[in-house]
């Protein structure tokens, strides 16, 4: 009872210190938030003294922050979130609203993620089923491809291609179902994908433990078998999948944009930029309180799933040694990657032709032009350094910090919450506000938000890993906590989380590019990646050449990444295994610990019946 109220208290006080810092974001930034009121009301009318004075008057700014922050929270307790410092309409009822259309849509886009997530796993379900999975590895150059396309790609190309050109939807506005569909699929596509290829990278591991083995040889069906293979791996997987739901409610402001949605993302969008922080404050405290209600019901849901195993430690792990790694496709992809930047930094990427605007392919330009002539291959070859570096850097750091909280998850869990909760526009503004605007600004504001999916795996890894056999008999055999962490569970727990963070490699470029738009990122005319396409979208449809290059690179990135970091071992002949070693199910005999030699079968399987099954 104890560990449930410190954990309620522990998630008060971060919601308490992340409504109060929006509440101050125009004080902490030191800017007049008067001036921007009225620039968001009226851009033409003159900021004079006495207009400024009128509207910090009007809205009691003299006052001080902290009697405006009082005065909004004692109004929500009566239901009262105050009124927009914009247009003076009642928050409350604007922000249901706009969160009952971000729900909608965000529903919609998980059914759309679920169906790519499954054709994903496709193929390693059915050999699974069929027990063929021998030494093969994942196939996931595709999926890793469309999961490093960005959202407002997919959204322009489907409202041109789909709604403007064949005309079977509608492209603009919400007023229906028909209208949730292509926005549903550019949210659902890469996160389906994502999805698809951390459930692909568990999926061997629940096909190789005794009961999937005991029940192909009782000859009960592949299928069966295959659903609780499903089963027994989503355990692993529902965390993340609460990050995804807070996620694609609130941080899906660019598809929100391109389909002119009414959703809660944009809202808080337009809120931070206009400082209007009535609204920006209510918008954020409901992505809380979503996050504090849908990530405790997917770990609750983890837990009925796992059983008693969970608690009795009775699980087997879902790790095994992925067999080597075949070099052929990241080298294939590493080479064509690395001829496009050689022969890119060979040509100019600043000298404007414009009289070669929007020019298609060519022997002259390889990759076409853009809207000022400039050439794309050279565009393309000079921003791979800008972007590869800083996106690695930042993946690197992304990746010990969520990691390191994933270890202590009483401390990260709410955390993890509360962070992911925070809109990405939102977290940039409170960096900047907090550090300063500078050339760092983008990358802290992107590895302040986007280690919290890397926390939240390790962790629900963790907590399986915690409860598998052969970690109890290692503990039986007199192991102590430090040597449970360096030889078993972090070596359980390292390899998928690396795959994940390589696998998001290409989404840091892109959240680099996105803060370029509030002038926290990079500027005009740097030949980042991500900049690239945000430059070059408006001409998407006369010139998609000038989107399909960045874009491309970006995929062929996300490919690079998943092919080098290798997929997930497959189930084979079991080896012998030596002193100071661990199988697949059994205990690792730490050195100078004795033991009896059969307390390594914690499975129930027998030496004869490995014999049996291994002929």
């Amino acid at each position: 009872m104890r560990r449930q109220v410190a954990a309620l208290l522990w998630r008060a006080v971060l919601a308490a210190v992340l409504v109060c810092g929006i509440g101050l974001l125009p004080w902490l930034a030191r800017t007049d938030p008067a001036r921007t009121v009225l620039k968001a009301r009226s851009a033409e009318r003159d900021a004079t003294p006495e207009v400024l004075a009128a509207v910090r008057a009007q809205l009691g700014l003299d006052a001080g922050p902290a009697h405006l922050l009082g005065q909004w929270l004692s109004g929500l307790w009566r239901g009262d979130a105050g009124r927009s410092w914009i247009s003076g309409s009642e928050v409350m009822p604007d922000v249901l609203r706009a969160l009952g259309a971000s729900l909608l849509l965000m529903t919609v886009a998980l059914l759309a993620a679920a169906l790519t997530a499954a054709l994903v796993c496709a193929r390693t379900l059915h050999l699974g089923a069929r027990r063929r999975l021998g030494g093969r590895r994942a196939a996931g150059t595709g999926s890793a491809v469309l999961a490093a396309l960005p959202e407002f790609l997919l959204a322009s190309v489907l409202a041109t291609v789909v709604a403007v050109q064949w005309g079977w939807l509608p492209a603009l506005g919400w007023y229906g179902p028909r209208w949730t569909v292509l926005p549903a699929l550019a949210l659902g596509l890469p996160a389906g994908a994502v999805l698809g290829r951390l459930l692909d990278d568990l999926l061997p591991g629940a096909f190789a433990e005794p009961w999937a083995r005991s029940a192909t040889a009782r000859g009960i069906p592949g299928r069966r078998v295959a659903r609780q293979a499903v089963r027994r791996c989503l355990p692993a997987l529902l965390p993340n999948l609460g990050l995804f739901v807070v996620g694609l409610t609130g941080g899906a402001v660019a598809v929100e944009q391109v389909f002119d949605i009414p959703g809660l993302g944009r809202t808080t969008l337009q809120a931070a930029l206009a400082q209007d922080l009535p609204v920006l404050q209510a918008g954020t405290l409901a992505l809380v309180l979503l996050a504090a209600l849908v990530t405790p019901a997917c770990r609750l849901a983890a837990r009925l799933l796992t059983g008693p195993a969970l608690r009795d430690g009775a699980l087997s792990t879902l790790h095994r040694q992925p067999p080597p790694a075949r070099r052929v496709q990241p080298f294939a992809h590493g080479a064509v990657l690395a001829t496009v930047v050689v022969l890119g930094l060979a040509r100019d990427p600043l000298a404007l032709d414009t009289a070669q605007r929007l020019q298609p392919p060519s022997l002259t330009h390889p990759f076409g032009t853009d809207a000022l002539g400039r050439d794309m291959l050279a565009r393309v070859g000079h921003g791979a350094f800008d972007t590869l570096l800083l996106a690695l850097g930042i993946s690197a750091a992304t990746l010990c910090i969520g990691v390191l909280l994933g270890l202590v998850p009483r401390l990260s869990g709410a955390l993890v919450d509360t962070v992911n909760a925070v809109p990405p526009v939102l977290a940039a503004l409170l960096v900047t506000a907090a550090v300063g605007s500078g050339t760092t600004t983008p990358a802290l504001a992107v590895t302040a938000v986007a280690w919290t999916a890397l926390a939240a795996h390790t962790s629900a890894l963790l907590l399986q890993e915690r409860a598998t056999q052969h970690l109890a008999a290692t503990k039986g055999l007199g192991a102590g906590r430090r040597y449970l962490l360096w030889r078993h569970l972090l070596p359980a727990v390292l390899p998928p989380v690396v795959r994940h963070a390589l696998l998001r490699l290409p989404g840091i470029a892109l959240a680099l590019a996105s803060l370029g738009f509030l002038g926290l990122g990079a500027q005009p005319p740097s030949p980042e990646w991500g900049l690239l396409l945000a430059e070059n979208q408006p001409y998407a449809e006369r010139a998609p050449w000038a989107v399909l290059a960045p874009a491309a690179a970006l995929a062929l990135l996300g490919a690079l990444s998943v092919t080098a970091a290798g997929g997930p071992g497959r189930p084979g002949r079991e080896r012998g295994r030596g002193r100071g070693t661990r199988g697949a199910s059994g205990p690792e005999r730490p050195e100078g610990l004795e033991g009896p030699a059969s307390a390594g079968k914690p499975d129930g399987t027998q030496d004869g019946d490995r014999l049996v099954e291994a002929r």
